[in-house]
């Protein structure tokens, strides 16, 4: 993963540059900015292949700050890692559902925040390759269940025809499931396979996604079937007895 440009956006000097530091002894090459406005005018955002941010900031804090990387059609898809002293479970969830790939709580052990930001540049190196393969012609068919439909190369999921409007995570959620119909998940499985083994990620927070994707899906919610001692799923048959 050499090579690779990291921008850490952090009030606390010393944070920035000892956790820069300990980044470029594995080989990263490493940005700081100290708000969010310096970000901007200082740095070329979209060249860069993470965004580290701390949510509590003054001015523009972390998640208004990763509302406007996500919104922007140059920074959309660079991962975020949010690495924040604010460590209440409603806060996390919030991070992740913007679309955050993980949610680190201060102080935390360097190995493992290493290890954390290699396997989200990991994913993220899949996905660039699967875009690629697909603007070079590589179509990848529709996953379609009745009036729902998945557009996986565009990211769009419609219902009856109409566009919902859903997160990155309600997606791959979505995306997950619809792929393998009939199987029930686990929420571990789920954080696996969606958030990629992150520790931040608790069973509480699945649920939490599931209830906000419910909603969306308007009269389609009763396809996913909920196991209470296992995780989710959809299913064809829409009269399965919840359990």
């Amino acid at each position: 993963m050499g090579d690779l440009k990291i921008l850490i956006v952090d009030e606390d000097s010393a944070h920035c540059e000892r956790l820069g530091n300990r980044l470029r002894q594995e080989g990263f090459i490493v940005s700081i900015a100290n708000s969010t406005d310096e970000a901007i005018a200082v740095y070329d955002l979209p060249s860069f292949s993470l965004f580290i941010l701390e949510v509590a900031m003054n001015k523009v804090n972390g998640f208004d700050f990763a509302k406007r990387l996500k919104n922007s059609a140059k920074t959309e898809y660079v991962p975020i890692i949010f690495c924040s002293t604010i460590g209440d479970e409603q806060t996390c969830v919030m991070g992740l559902n913007i679309g955050a790939d993980d949610y680190i709580v201060k102080p935390f052990r360097e190995d493992e925040f290493v290890a954390r930001v290699r396997s989200v540049l990991r994913r993220s190196i899949m996905m660039r390759k699967r875009n690629q393969d697909i603007s070079e012609g590589v179509y990848i068919p529709d996953i379609v269940f009745r009036e729902l439909r998945i557009d996986v190369n565009n990211k769009f999921c419609y219902l009856h025809g109409l566009p919902l409007n859903l997160t990155k995570t309600e997606f791959d959620i979505i995306q997950l499931f619809l792929s393998h119909r009939n199987r029930i998940y686990s929420r571990q499985e789920i954080v696996t396979k969606v958030w990629g083994n992150s520790f931040s990620v608790t069973a509480r927070a699945v649920d939490t996604c599931m209830t906000r994707l419910r909603k969306k899906l308007k009269d389609y919610n009763h396809f996913i079937y909920t196991h209470k001692s296992c995780g989710y799923g959809i299913v064809d048959e829409a009269h399965l007895p919840q359990q």
